[in-house]
């Protein structure tokens, strides 16, 4: 069965990491070589760049567009009279305006319109550049496509749009037959508009063949830069021509290779380096952070944000110009160290940076800027509580960017001629986008179900609401949490557990005591209710508190690693103290020791394991009538020993050397809390009443 399990991990792990590389490999460039990112009228930041082979000089585009608005304004164009369209609306016409007009009317109109055919009626935005440009010529095609055609040089002075020519028709009839003072009937001038449309139209085919041609001396090249020539040096403003020119290369290099090589290998090649990567990653995970790699939960987010950061990166290189150098990497490090540790951020870092390195432009100055960069993010948040840490960290981070691209330039040319300004406005909104990293970590902690050092601290402010309850419904308990939580602390400190987690947990373990506080000695005054009480039911009422713990914990939606805390600070030992009366009571019966157990389950984890162990402390304390420290030594010894002798601790990931740190840690704390005080030496009645007689005097 375990074995089983074993293989379904491993499997859900094997296939994390390949899911990782096929997305990774689906966003990568296809371009197997080296990428440039440039702007127009921006310096060049690469080194000198030459022709690999012969590349045309070609116009840039504002000039190309230039010389083709001019061809297009002195450019006859080439038309076609479209007869039937002459011959129809005449016709219809004609049979329109029959029951709407007197014989005259009628003779005129057609007349009228037949001539305005004549001369031409042209399309209204070929009659709109006739007029602007000024150029009345026209080229009138004549034969079909299955005849010769021939071109014939017209003048287009007399011809219309549909609108002026409805215009003119308008104006002779109503001078003709009102004096001018009048208009035709509505049904005529329907017609009329109807009727009048363009019969000399533009030959698509024609005028786009010449005035191809025509085109062909702007967008022909002008020249050629032959292999081994300058394209453009380090620092050179790139203008129009430059900008073209450069896309000019590019163009052909991508043509020639999509021709001549095989991507299928270079693409193999990037999967082989993501693997082995992985491979790194999986290799420190299993051997330094099992707890971590046996967690399917955590291994999801881990691959899951590498991944998206790392598809992120090549799709802002893609897109924005400098646009690697906008992603926050040292969010990496700042966002696992929060649900991880140290050494898995910085693993994490290294991953993430590896294998963005396949995008960026210049490798050596990308890895050793965000290396720089992520690491200081790292040592300058040991342990995010605060949202003002991110302040801090954001502008380190801001600072370490300029200090390495200040060294990589100097490094490079030995000068700042490299040096780009802009490039540390890029920086400032890097480390703006990294303060807001607090945004990203709780929208984590609602996906995957984890706890953030900031949300631990929130909840050890003992003015939360939960806390105020049992502050004032069980103020014995309350202080007692205190005192455990201070206990807990010191020792998770002295064996590099985490102390955050352990002050929190041990604030909230004892909230099920609430439900009934009368039951528990530190909120007894004077009556005690177990008195009327047989063992077993007194042991119930004490063993309830942790399942009334467990149920309010999850009313108040409280974290899981909180609720670890609440289940595990007894594990499963015994409530002794009724136990062993209920056996002095019934000597002769076989006392069922399940009645008297608590549910469980033992510690599962350092900070769970000290925390039983500062509760059992902390609570037989207060029972000592002597506070020396041999008392108080041999209490701990006692207590943490028989609770290792029963098996409690057997389950929690801590050693005998951890064990004997808490017990010195406890001892030591305990001394300081109960030290002797010195007493305050009495007045004797002798020497009071002298003092009193010399006052008198």
């Amino acid at each position: 069965m375990w074995n089983k399990i074993f293989s379904q991990l491993n499997l859900i792990r094997f296939g994390l990491a390949i899911t990782s590389v096929a997305v990774i490999l689906l966003f990568l460039p296809r371009a197997d070589h080296q990428s440039f990112s440039f702007e127009e009228n921006q310096p060049w930041k690469y080194p000198l760049l030459t022709a690999d082979f012969d590349t045309p000089i070609l116009r840039d585009s504002a000039s190309v567009r230039k010389m083709r608005d001019s061809i297009d304004r002195v450019f006859v164009p080439f038309v076609k009279r479209d007869l039937e369209a002459e011959k129809t609306n005449m016709e219809r016409f004609a049979n329109i305006i029959q029951n709407h007009s007197s014989h005259e009317e009628r003779t005129l109109l057609l007349k009228l319109l037949k001539q305005t055919y004549e001369n031409g009626v042209l399309e209204s935005k070929m009659y709109a550049n006739v007029v602007t440009n000024g150029n009345r010529q026209l080229r009138l095609v004549e034969g079909n496509s299955g005849e010769s055609k021939s071109v014939v040089a017209i003048n287009a002075a007399s011809m219309l749009s549909p609108a002026r020519a409805f215009g003119r028709i308008d104006s002779i009839f109503s001078h003709e037959f009102h004096g001018g003072e009048g208009k035709m009937a509505p049904e005529i001038r329907k017609a009329l508009n109807l009727c009048i449309t363009p019969n000399i139209v533009t030959d698509s085919a024609t005028d786009y063949k010449y005035r191809s041609q025509e085109y062909l001396n702007v967008t022909g090249a002008m020249g050629v830069i032959k292999k081994g020539q300058r394209i453009v040096d380090r620092g050179e403003i790139i203008n129009p021509q430059i900008f073209t020119n450069l896309n000019t290369y590019l163009d052909m290099m991508n043509s020639r290779q999509a021709e001549t090589r095989d991507h299928t290998y270079f693409i193999i090649g990037q999967g082989l380096y993501i693997i082995l990567i992985y491979i790194l990653l999986y290799c420190f995970m299993s051997l330094y952070r099992s707890r971590f790699f046996s967690d399917i939960r955590q291994m999801v987010f881990l691959m899951s944000f590498i991944t998206l950061f790392v598809v992120f990166s090549i799709v802002m290189f893609e897109y924005v110009s400098n646009g690697i150098y906008l992603v926050p990497f040292a969010a990496v490090p700042v966002i696992i160290l929060v649900f991880f540790d140290s050494r898995t951020a910085i693993f994490a870092l290294l991953t993430t940076v590896l294998i963005s390195t396949l995008v960026a432009t210049y490798q050596f100055q990308f890895l050793f800027m965000e290396l720089s960069v992520g690491l200081t993010a790292t040592f300058s948040i040991r342990q995010l509580s605060r949202r003002s840490q991110l302040l801090r960290t954001a502008m380190l981070s801001f600072l370490a960017y300029t200090v390495t691209y200040f060294a990589t330039c100097l490094l490079s040319e030995g000068n700042l001629s490299n040096f780009v300004p802009r490039i540390i406005g890029i920086f400032a909104i890097n480390s703006v986008i990294l303060s807001f990293a607090y945004i990203l970590i709780l929208v984590i902690e609602k996906i995957f179900g984890f706890t953030s050092t900031v949300t631990l601290v929130e909840l050890s402010d003992i003015n939360s609401p939960l806390l105020r309850r049992l502050a004032e419904n069980a103020p014995g308990t309350f202080q007692h949490s205190m005192q455990v939580s201070t206990l807990a602390t010191e020792a998770a400190r002295a064996i590099g557990a985490n102390t955050t987690l352990v002050r929190t947990g041990a604030l909230y373990h004892d909230i099920g005591k609430m439900k009934s506080p009368v039951f528990f000695t530190e909120n007894q005054h004077g009556v005690n209710p177990h008195a009327g009480l047989n063992p077993e039911t007194s042991a119930q009422k004490i063993i309830a508190h942790v399942t009334d713990g467990l149920a309010m914990a999850s009313k108040e939606k409280l974290p899981k690693v909180i609720k670890a805390f609440i289940s595990q600070h007894h594990g499963k030992g015994i409530t002794k103290y009724f136990y062993n009366t209920a056996v002095n009571e019934n000597p002769d019966e076989v006392i069922d020791k399940s009645k008297f157990q608590y549910p469980g389950p033992n510690p599962q984890s350092k900070e769970t394991a000290i925390l039983m162990m500062a509760d059992a402390v902390e609570a037989a304390s207060r029972s000592l009538n002597d506070f020396t420290p041999d008392a108080i030594n041999t209490l701990v010894d006692r207590i943490i020993d028989s609770q290792i002798s029963d098996g409690l601790l057997k389950e929690a990931p801590i050693s005998f050397r951890d064990v004997e740190t808490v017990k010195d840690t406890f001892k030591k704390r305990l001394s300081t809390i109960y030290h002797s005080r010195v007493q305050y030496p009495e007045i004797n009645r002798s020497t009071a009443s002298a003092e009193a007689e010399s006052e008198g005097q």
